[in-house]
């Protein structure tokens, strides 16, 4: 069994029972539904005409019981009703096979739903960096859409086919062996030219696939960028790149359309012409008054048989075309499931409360090609303040994402409490770390939702104490519904600044032994941000803090500053040990304070304010 068939397989753990009894009621109609013919070439031949019943010995007593020939001439509705009747109870256990197969398949796909989304939470950074949003979102929806249509349709016709020529080729070749030798004659150069279009459709629906997936990805990325899109008045740009990315995906889409198209016109053509076939010889033996000919009503019988499994042994092709849009879908999947999940190696100790020492021991790390942090050492005590100032692309973030096990270092140790983080389970240090980004993300919820994931349980008064110390409590109170005011997607209907505060307060209310301000204050004024860093530190010895920053009054009171360029520690030291050595930060600090200076100056000697006269 390929790889992909078994992981189908694995999914439909427990719900294969239902495809079974969806099996079984599909046998039970198409049995039921052999009788039909029966019925109309029995009225053709032994009512109509002079032929005896052929039927079981019960069949024709019951026959004969009911006034035989002679009443069933009179009566022939009751042939009618007998073909109605059949239809019924076919149909009946039809609606059970098509009831017990949706039921597999939705139980299926749901598991397959939630396997994926389950994974994908688990991947680590590594995979979005190289990975499409739009693709993703292609994948956990259209392609398991494509899977479950599969499942719930195509499987069942499968087993029609098989059932159905089963039952009809035995019961053929009882009527006539050179009769069935006929109907069967272009029923290899049909399956050849089926297996044929299978191979050929599969490319082109991968290709139609990716497609698709490409014009998701950009409707995402508009979508999520729209505010940009308009700052910039790149609406026509825009609108041009959907467009080439629709109309690749409408041409391999129409070339896909035409393929099938080929493919029923041609089938359809095969199949007529087999029916065809079997009319002409049929015909022409019984005119021709051959001795082993069929009568009237066998040929009937017969020409409906052929019918009955010519048509499913066609529809295979389209069961394949469906089989191969299956198979890519269910590969796409597996190259996402395949990916190994962040924690797949690790060997976490004891989930002990965390004392907040951190040391880097020499570590390197690399990001592709590029080497981004060169042989770092820092150490932090519990409790204490530490500040990573530097240019852009210095280092300071992957800092964090490698004390948050975003990302694992080449070389070196980092150590928390004197435990190498690599022998810490993920989700125990990142539940003991509370961080706020410079762009953080808000969920489309209530304020009080937002800050409430940094602790689900947390009560009502611990969430406004957090506020309060993120400064953002008085905000809340100017908004119509307060704590229960509704966000927009990502957080667009609060100011950069509340956005901050919302997140600091968010990483306050987890409480957590370290805590880490990534510029998490850049969109905020200088007199809230003081008023943000004394709250914190009014806190002092609750948290060990990192603050990434480059206001430099925002990282004076630190008890320690570390001075990064180029992924290297240039300085390191407290406020007053770096402004009176030579270097980086004391050279910031004269520009930052003439900045001030001059500004405060040009204030001052602007024009005085107009009295007002009124």
């Amino acid at each position: 069994m390929s790889p992909k068939l078994n992981m189908l397989w694995r999914l439909m753990a427990g719900h294969r029972q239902k495809y079974v009894l969806a099996a079984v009621a599909l046998l039970v109609s198409v049995l039921i539904a052999y009788l039909a013919p029966q019925v109309i070439g029995g009225t053709v031949d032994s009512i109509l005409g002079d032929k005896p019943l052929d039927a079981p010995k019960w069949v024709v007593e019951a026959f004969e019981a009911m006034g035989g020939k002679t009443q069933f001439e009179q009566k022939l509705w009751i042939c009618a009703i007998a073909l109605v009747l059949i239809a019924l109870v076919s149909g009946m256990f039809m609606f059970l096979k098509g009831r017990w197969a949706a039921q597999a398949a939705e139980a299926v796909t749901s598991r397959m739903r939630n396997r994926m989304y389950d994974h994908i939470q688990q991947l680590p950074c590594s995979f979005f960096d190289r990975s499409d949003t739009g693709d993703l979102i292609q994948r956990c929806t259209s392609d398991i859409e494509t899977v479950h249509r599969f499942l719930s349709e195509q499987v069942a016709d499968v087993m029609r086919a098989i059932l159905t020529i089963l039952v009809a080729i035995p019961l053929m070749l009882m009527m006539s062996p050179r009769m069935t030798l006929v109907s069967t004659f272009l029923m290899p150069f049909i399956i050849a030219y089926t297996v044929a279009f299978f191979v050929k459709i599969r490319f082109a629906f991968q290709a139609s696939d990716e497609a698709e997936a490409r014009m998701t990805g950009t409707i995402q990325q508009n979508l999520t960028g729209i505010r940009v899109v308009r700052a910039f008045a790149r609406q026509d740009y825009e609108n041009d790149r959907f467009a080439e990315k629709n109309a690749e995906f409408r041409d391999l889409d129409c070339r896909l359309i035409q393929m099938l198209a080929w493919y029923w016109s041609i089938s359809d053509v095969m199949c007529f012409a087999q029916r065809g076939v079997v009319l002409f010889f049929g015909g022409w033996w019984a005119i021709s008054g051959r001795a082993d000919a069929l009568s009237t009503g066998d040929l009937i019988i017969f020409f409906f048989y052929v019918n009955m499994y010519l048509w499913p042994v066609r529809s295979i092709g389209r069961t394949l075309t469906e089989l191969s849009k299956a198979m890519v879908s269910l590969g796409r999947l597996d190259e996402v499931l395949n990916e190994l999940p962040e924690d797949h190696d690790d060997k976490p100790t004891s989930a002990a409360p965390l004392e907040g020492q951190i040391e880097f021991d020499s570590v390197s790390f690399s990001h592709g090609d590029l080497e981004v942090l060169k042989d770092v050492s820092f150490r932090i005590e519990p409790g204490q303040t530490m500040a990573i100032l530097g240019p852009s692309g210095s280092g300071k973030s992957t800092i964090v994402n490698l004390l948050l096990r975003l990302y694992d270092y080449d070389s070196g140790a980092i150590r928390i409490d004197g435990t190498n983080i690599r022998e810490m389970g993920r989700k125990n240090l990142r539940g003991q770390i509370g961080t706020v980004m410079q762009e953080p993300f808000l969920f489309s919820k209530s304020l009080r939702d937002n800050i409430r994931l940094g602790k689900s349980h947390a009560a009502d008064e611990e969430i406004v104490l957090a506020a309060e110390t993120a400064y953002l409590h008085t905000s809340v109170e100017h908004f119509d519904h307060g704590y229960e005011t509704l966000v927009g997607e990502r957080g667009i209907t609060l100011s950069g600044g509340q956005r901050q505060r919302v997140a600091l307060a968010r990483a306050i209310l987890k409480h957590p032994a370290i805590l880490i301000l990534d510029d998490a204050l850049s969109a905020v004024d200088t007199r809230t941000e003081a008023m943000i860093l004394r709250a914190l530190r009014n806190r002092h010895g609750k948290s060990t803090t990192i603050v990434i920053a480059h206001r430099l009054s925002t990282l004076a009171r630190a008890d320690k500053i570390i001075v990064l360029d180029g992924g290297k520690v240039l300085q390191a030291g407290t406020h007053e040990q770096l402004v009176a050595q030579d270097g980086m930060y004391r050279d910031l600090w004269k520009i930052q304070n003439a900045l001030e200076s001059d500004l405060a100056d040009e204030m001052d000697s602007g024009p005085a304010p107009k009295e007002d006269d009124s």
